[in-house]
């Protein structure tokens, strides 16, 4: 088995600046949480789709079995099919007998539920007697073929098999004998109110070579802004994409179309496409991104919020949305070849994203707000802050396992010259172009040296290897062999170009010292706060640290250093940022709990609360890792008075 060809394959033709390489994880931070992803989570999908009904629904629609539809959601099916494509995922990196039986099985009752015409949708076959596409804005009809259409050039791409491939072409052939443009002689008009199917169809075309899929993908994606769901911005139908200028409404349909966007413009190499990608993705940094890397505001309608709106406890920032931002930037970083976007996807990876599992991989978060109040009460669920076994609407579980079985996919490229751009750091082997290997070792994310080996290169012929320094490294060391490097950082890459030999050694030293960081002034929610990074890690307290009192009353402060202390025994071996803070006493205001501020009224200001406050000394540990201990308040901004 081979996995050389990971969810985005770029077609011959396609006008993109770089193409995926390949990398082998091999050891290190990423290779422990794959681990548990292929030892733990992947592992107990089948038994959790079974409990939950997925798997029932489609012996019924096969009717090979009696009984009622289980599940609240029409989208039910696409539990099934995001797991099956991280098991495909897996498959690639090594055989598994059991897992690959499993997969066997389930794609057997897969296409034992599709209609002789192609569609399957056990929701609409079962519950609404067979009808076909007459809900397009809640029923998920098409986002469900999309996520069908992934797994399935997963497990041909991992596997070489058709069975799955067979289904989902089928399926993808009905879709398009029935959407169109009034004229084209196909019976409707429409968009799915979840965008999803667009970018699946892509790489269908890539896999293929249909061009009507790249056609069909690109009907979809025009569609979207005309009304054609009531003009919302829930669904994308505001405002047709080359007109947009801001992301809007359900975050994690904004970003799937957004990817579906990109994709099209990679193979078309239509420009207006493009820098709409462009415009879109900086409006979402500048003004919408968490200092986590999540995204979305709003628990109602899962929606993005207005610029700088960026609360603390009330941040949906939903795992899918996460894995959504990844998929996306990766994409334009393919399309541009800008740094920039693999800054974010670290970010994302290491915080955002990385927080919506547990560290044992048997539990999950599907929002993940960036503070948990002092006697915070939860009544468990879906949105609920504390981690849970699964949920009734399980998008985030099994959408988790597929990006870390293929994780290895979005982490190097090669270009048309022959160079290889190393975009994440991870212990591995990375092969660009052919005759082109190198190897990576280091520790990071918690020390930042990375030493890099040339293996493999082409004999007495030139290239580049470009190197990406994170957006937030401010102290740079190269040294090649013995000599040190001084030359320049350009759009933050990083380019060593010369001829190889094998056994040629480049040295990155990227300066890890912790630090305070401070969000923009409009940010309202965390004004006069700074929170702890270190490296690509955003940091934050929870309340079984800090004994003696909850974190409401904490204050930071910024006047003292910040020290490091890495701690094997916790959580897993963490490296834990130390600072100095205090308790505040907060005096008594009887029954109403707001106070005059002026010369007469000190105390009440903050300022000598926090000068006559306990000392205490705050421990800091990875966002990623929180909520795998006792229950407990947490938050990652720290007031500073």
């Amino acid at each position: 088995m081979s996995h050389t060809i990971g969810p985005v394959r770029l077609g011959p033709g396609a006008r993109a600046a770089l193409r995926p390489a390949v990398v082998g994880i091999d050891a290190g931070f990423w290779l422990d949480r794959r681990e548990v992803n292929a030892r733990t989570s992947i592992p107990q999908g089948p038994e959790l789709l079974e409990s939950a009904g997925n798997l029932h629904n489609l012996r019924l629609a096969a009717g090979t079995t009696e009984g009622e539809f289980q599940g609240a959601y029409p989208f039910v099916d696409t539990d099934v099919y995001k797991w099956l494509e991280a098991a495909a995922w897996q498959l690639a990196q090594e055989a598994d007998p059991d897992l690959e039986a499993h997969v066997d099985r389930i794609i057997g009752l897969v296409a034992g539920a599709q209609q002789p015409d192609g569609y399957l949708n056990t929701w609409f076959q079962l519950v609404k007697g067979g009808e076909q596409y007459q809900d397009l804005r809640w029923g998920h009809e098409l986002y469900c073929a999309g996520h069908l259409i992934q797994a399935a050039v997963a497990h041909h791409r991992a596997t070489g098999r058709d069975e799955l491939l067979d289904v989902a072409r089928k399926f993808a052939d009905q879709v398009d004998s029935v959407f169109g443009l009034p004229g084209s002689g196909k019976p409707l008009d429409g968009i799915d109110g979840h965008p999803e199917v667009e970018t699946a169809l892509v790489e269908l075309y890539r896999e293929t070579g249909e061009r009507r899929y790249l056609d069909l993908a690109a009907y979809f994606v025009d569609r979207h802004g005309h009304g054609l769901l009531g003009g919302e911005a829930y669904c994308q139908d505001r405002v047709p994409v080359r007109e947009a200028t801001d992301v809007e409404g359900h975050a994690v349909r904004q970003l799937y179309l957004l990817a579906a966007a990109a994709d099209l413009a990679t193979e078309t190499g239509e420009e207006e496409l493009r820098t709409a990608s462009e415009r879109l993705w900086h409006a979402m940094t500048t003004t919408k991104t968490h200092l986590t890397g999540g995204l979305g505001a709003h628990h109602d309608e899962e929606d993005f919020g207005d610029p700088y709106e960026l609360p603390n406890e009330r941040a949906y920032c939903e795992t899918c949305a996460a894995i959504a931002s990844v998929q996306w930037s990766w994409r334009m970083a393919l399309l541009s070849g800008e740094a920039r976007y693999s800054d974010l996807i670290e970010r994302t990876l290491y915080n955002g994203f990385l927080a919506g599992v547990s560290l044992d991989g048997e539990r999950w978060l599907y929002v993940n707000p960036l503070q948990v109040r002092d006697g915070h009460t939860d009544p468990g669920g879906d949105q609920s802050a504390r981690r849970t076994r699964w949920f009734r609407c399980a998008c985030c579980p099994p959408n988790v396992m597929r990006l870390l079985a293929s994780l290895e996919h979005y982490l190097a490229s090669t270009d048309a010259d022959g160079g290889l751009q190393i975009h994440q750091y991870v212990n591995a082997r990375y092969t660009g172009a052919p005759g082109v290997t190198v190897r990576c070792e280091t520790d990071y994310p918690w020390h930042g040296t990375i030493a890099l080996t040339v293996e493999e290169t082409p004999a007495e012929q030139p290239w580049t290897l470009s190197l990406r320094v994170p957006q937030w490294c401010r102290d740079v060391r190269v040294r090649c062999g013995e000599e040190s490097y001084d030359g320049p950082v350009e759009d933050g890459w990083l380019r060593l170009e010369r001829t190889w030999t094998p056994g040629d050694r480049v040295v990155l030293e990227l300066g890890m010292e912790p630090r305070l960081t401070a969000a923009d002034p409009r940010v309202d929610a965390v004004r006069g706060c700074v929170a702890i990074e270190r490296g690509p890690l955003v940091y934050c307290l929870e309340q079984v640290d800090h004994p003696g009192g909850g974190l409401d009353d904490i204050v930071v402060d910024t006047t003292r250093p910040l020290a490091v202390k890495h701690r094997p025994d916790l959580l897993g071996g963490v490296t834990t940022v130390v600072a100095a803070g205090r308790r505040r006493h907060i005096p008594d205001r009887g029954w109403w709990p707001y106070s005059p501020v002026g010369p007469s009224s000190e105390s009440s200001s903050g300022t000598s609360v926090q000068q006559h406050g306990e000392p205490v000394e705050l421990t800091a540990i990875p966002y990623y890792a929180w909520a795998n201990r006792e229950d407990g308040s947490m938050r990652v901004w720290l007031p500073t008075s």
